[in-house]
């Protein structure tokens, strides 16, 4: 991988980590695209450390009263009735699902689900998911409960394949449950930082451990610059998008996903760009 590769993925993961149309089916679909390989799997993974420590930085007042809470819930009973003890819990429930299924399915992450017929197929089956959510949803609630915790976290783990977007996966599940859009999209970030803080820790020993024989590794400097690139460009996005969903639906991440899936099949089925 060159240094300007390096660069444009952290600025494509920092552009698409938040909006509902997956961060990593963009980051395989350029990678391929634009530089005729696949950046792989823990490259994508670590980089998205930049994107959530973003999130970290930006909801820090918050993260900060909800780990306060979960402490003071665990060693006084009276506390536990506090509406962010009870937040925080939901947080790490929620991240169950996916801290799960990504180890037993690591494997098939990391090659079969990173075929690009399946995230092209997947990028226009889940916009369709999107817009009947958005369409139909009662926007009654900006309170959690647990039956929506755990809808949005098994929604998440769907993220595992490149083309679903853990943000599309949750928000689609926070809006069928009936939560309003701001309240789903708040919770659908608190709900990203456990589980993809997890998978980029996880995936640096393969960053460390570069392959020098293989086509299109990133080095350690490479992945840090690429990392932090994506935090600056994931820090301008969170902003925008929590004012955006405010006054916006959705339909305009669905239409975009169906259009770039609609392309890459096109190019797959022509055999412009190969599959694997």
């Amino acid at each position: 991988m060159t240094w300007f590769q390096a660069i444009v993925l952290g600025i494509v993961q920092g552009l698409t980590e938040f909006l509902p149309v997956s961060s990593s089916a963009h980051i395989r679909i350029v990678s391929e695209l634009w530089f005729g390989a696949d950046a792989g799997a823990s490259f994508t993974a670590v980089i998205q450390l930049g994107t959530e420590l973003a999130v970290v930085i930006y909801f820090a007042k918050d993260i900060g009263r909800l780990v306060a809470a979960w402490f003071r819930g665990l060693f006084n009973s009276a506390a536990r009735s506090s509406p962010d003890y009870k937040l925080a819990w939901y947080v790490i429930i929620g991240s169950l699902p996916i801290a799960v299924l990504g180890v037993l399915f690591k494997d098939e992450i990391r090659s079969t689900l990173r075929n690009l017929w399946v995230t092209a197929i997947v990028l226009m089956v889940f916009a369709v998911f999107l817009a009947v959510a958005d369409e139909t949803a009662k926007l009654a609630r900006d309170k959690l409960t647990l039956k929506d915790t755990l809808a949005m976290g098994f929604a998440q783990s769907l993220a595992l394949i490149p083309g679903v977007s853990r943000s599309g996966g949750t928000l689609t599940a926070g809006l069928v449950m009936g939560l309003d859009r701001g309240a789903a999209t708040r919770y659908s970030f608190l709900l990203a930082i456990p589980s993809v803080m997890g998978a980029g820790i996880f995936s640096i020993p393969d960053i460390v451990n570069v392959d020098p024989s293989a086509p299109f590794e990133a080095s350690v400097p490479q992945t840090v610059v690429a990392t932090v690139v994506a935090f600056g460009v994931g820090y301008a996005c969170v902003a925008w998008l929590l004012r955006y969903v405010s006054n916006h639906s959705f339909m305009v991440f669905v239409w975009y996903r169906i259009v770039v899936g609609a392309v890459l099949c096109g190019l797959l089925a022509t055999g412009v760009v190969s599959p694997t």
